[in-house]
């Protein structure tokens, strides 16, 4: 016997009957407030990453001690020296560089 002429009932039920009883027992989601602060949080170490001129792992080490890699931003600049002055602190710690322009420029946005 054919395929094509085989008379079968399909096994799957119509996609009308699930969205109609989803949608009368369906809750809003609620978005916690905590998952938005952290996104704001996370937006803006980036924007100070950059605004130091990405740093490696090694310059952290060079500039604020073996404890920088793992520092916020913040705390950084409690130590004295924050992300608009970090290429300027690296330079003064390396004394074979003259200029405290970073190694990749920092992204800017077009307007």
């Amino acid at each position: 016997m054919p395929r094509s002429q085989k008379k079968a009932q399909s096994k799957r039920k119509s996609v009308t009957s699930k969205k109609s009883k989803a949608g009368k027992n369906a809750k809003p989601r609620v978005s916690s407030k905590s998952s938005n602060a952290a996104g704001k949080s996370r937006a803006e170490g980036i924007r100070l990453f950059q605004l130091a001129g990405r740093p490696s792992k090694e310059d952290f080490v060079k500039v604020y001690g073996p404890a920088g890699i793992k520092m916020t931003w913040e705390q950084r600049a409690e130590a004295g020296i924050p992300a608009e002055k970090f290429q300027e602190a690296l330079a003064a710690k390396q004394p074979g560089r003259k200029d405290a322009k970073p190694s990749i420029p920092a992204l800017t946005p077009r307007d």
